[in-house]
């Protein structure tokens, strides 16, 4: 299973000889009968970085202190825990009576030759939903037909400087940093903590997922 994470990574920047540096991290919401948990991991040039268990967040490489690191999981865990509570007050308000299975990709990519590439994918139920383009830092529509829903979404998460110029900054610069310090070609390793970028990863999957489910939830399916 974590060999096969580890290739959607890869895939997402593209196939090539020269394999870029990569941190990719993919992220599953499944929301059903008024609950929802949350699975998923991150990886750091290829390797397993943290993990996520429903509410828990592992640090697999010792990136972070273990003061800092504690004060970093908790305030994940805090706020999984209010995601949570949204989702099942949406849903006594408006019942929803089948599973939704939300999977978020995202991450960056450096190449030998210095180039970079970010990404942010968003699928619901194994089916391409949104994309975020990082360049125009807009969110395009990926549903196979004129989805109410799926038009709805975008156009909630367009009107927010955090999931629209925040996003792409985070994207573009700060995981390409982390990037940059970490490749042999930049000379740059200053073993810097990198545990801020993947738990602010995870607020942001969460955030963008959050704001996707309750749109379900609220809506019963139709807008």
């Amino acid at each position: 299973m974590l060999r096969l994470l580890l290739l959607c990574g890869a895939l997402s920047c593209g196939a090539s000889s020269d394999a870029p540096l990569t941190f990719t991290m993919l992220q599953w919401t499944q929301v059903s009968d008024g609950s929802s948990v949350f699975w998923g991991n991150a990886t750091l040039g290829g390797r397993l970085s943290h993990l996520l268990d429903n509410r828990n967040v592992t640090q697999v490489l010792p990136l972070e202190p273990p003061a800092a690191w504690a004060r970093q999981r908790d305030t994940v865990s805090s706020y999984l825990s209010y995601f949570s509570a949204i989702v099942q007050v949406f849903s006594k308000e408006r019942p929803l009576n089948y599973t939704q299975l939300l999977l978020c990709r995202l991450g960056c990519c450096l190449f030998p030759n210095g180039t970079t590439r970010s990404f942010y994918e968003v699928s619901l139920n194994g089916t391409a939903f949104l994309t975020f383009h990082v360049p125009s830092a807009t969110w395009e529509l990926r549903w196979p037909r004129r989805d109410p829903v799926a038009t709805y979404a975008r156009r909630e998460l367009m009107k927010y400087t955090e999931t629209t110029h925040n996003l792409q900054h985070f994207l573009n610069t700060t995981c390409v940093d982390i990037l940059r310090a970490q490749s042999p070609q930049t000379g740059k390793q200053r073993g810097r903590s990198h545990a801020p970028l993947v738990l602010g990863l995870i607020l942001g999957v969460s955030a963008v997922v959050g704001m996707a489910v309750g749109i379900f939830l609220c809506t019963g399916g139709s807008c």
